[in-house]
């Protein structure tokens, strides 16, 4: 049985679903307005959540939620969502993590505003770092990231793997750079970190510098790289209707985390991981919308792709 857990941001976000983007001083009318969880390492999770339920993954998120309203709201839905719950501790007397994402019809995009809250720094007990010990694949996304480090170094001693979505350049970054194994930035942190003008030169650098066992580079509608010394591979996206492409990125993590307790090499993780983001974007919202592993099987197939 594997188990895959997560260290990183756990968000109470505020979907609002908007024909096109208002102009500034006016007021506009909303499709619908829904709440759900969010962040980067969580979602990705609860992705791997899913695809995993019928081979037997377990996941759990390594964390702390503050004890307000939204914090609850969270842990429930990490529940109903089969993550396990058991190492997260609940911070009193603070705010949660939120945001709230407007979603155009118009141009299928999505702008986000967000307040961090709150709720002090996670400082991983010994019961969570015995957790961590206990994967096989931690997920971190750069927040928390001295526990993300600390939890980075407790799997590694037993082996295991880190996973790191690349999206922020927060500061001090490049120390838990150096404790990444799969390394999957956007092209915009790429390039941003990097400096290069160009994926290939910027996978390259990164894998230079760093030494992780991979690098992938996700590059929205035009698909990605990977990169692990030899030449650079491009993968494709599937084609789909796109509905909502809030928390692509994040479900594309969490499926690559996923594939990677299945075998498959580099590049067909990227693959596999691909078609999960493209089926996503067929639903309004980012955890309501991942799809099933037979689901992401049968899009492969369709289109040609075996793993």
């Amino acid at each position: 049985m594997s188990r895959i857990c997560a260290i990183g941001a756990n968000v109470y976000d505020t979907l609002i679903l908007l024909p096109e983007y208002p102009r500034e001083d006016t007021k506009l009318a909303a499709d619908s307005i829904r709440v759900a969880g969010g962040g980067p390492a969580a979602t990705g999770l609860v992705a791997a959540a899913k695809l995993g339920s019928a081979v037997g993954v377990v996941t759990e998120f390594i964390g702390s939620v503050a004890g307000d309203e939204r914090g609850k709201f969270l842990l429930d839905d990490f529940r109903r969502r089969s993550v396990g719950v058991d190492n997260i501790t609940v911070e009193k007397n603070c705010e949660s993590f939120c945001s709230f994402v407007m979603l155009s019809a118009e141009t299928k995009t999505r702008t986000c505003v967000f307040h961090r809250g709150s709720k002090p720094p996670l400082e991983l007990n010994a019961s969570q770092l015995g957790a961590v010990k206990s994967a096989d694949i931690l997920m971190v996304d750069g927040n928390e990231l001295d526990a993300a480090i600390d939890g980075a170094r407790a799997i590694h001693s037993v082996g295991g793997k880190v996973v790191y979505d690349a999206g922020g350049l927060y500061k001090g970054i490049e120390r838990l750079l150096l404790e990444v194994d799969i390394l999957i930035p956007s092209e915009e942190y790429a390039l941003g970190f990097t400096g290069c003008d160009n994926a290939d030169d910027a996978a390259k650098r990164l894998y230079e510098q760093f030494s992780p066992e991979v690098v992938v580079i996700t590059q929205g509608s035009r698909g990605g790289i990977v990169y692990s010394g030899g030449e650079v591979r491009s993968y494709p996206i599937i084609d789909t209707i796109v509905v909502d492409s809030n928390g692509a990125g994040d479900v594309f993590h969490g499926a690559y985390a996923f594939a990677l307790t299945q075998g498959y090499d580099y590049y067909k993780c990227a693959l596999f991981a691909s078609a999960t983001s493209s089926l996503k974007c067929t639903y309004v919202g980012a955890r309501d919308a991942v799809p099933t592993l037979n689901e992401v099987k049968n899009i492969l197939k369709e289109n040609g792709y075996e793993l």
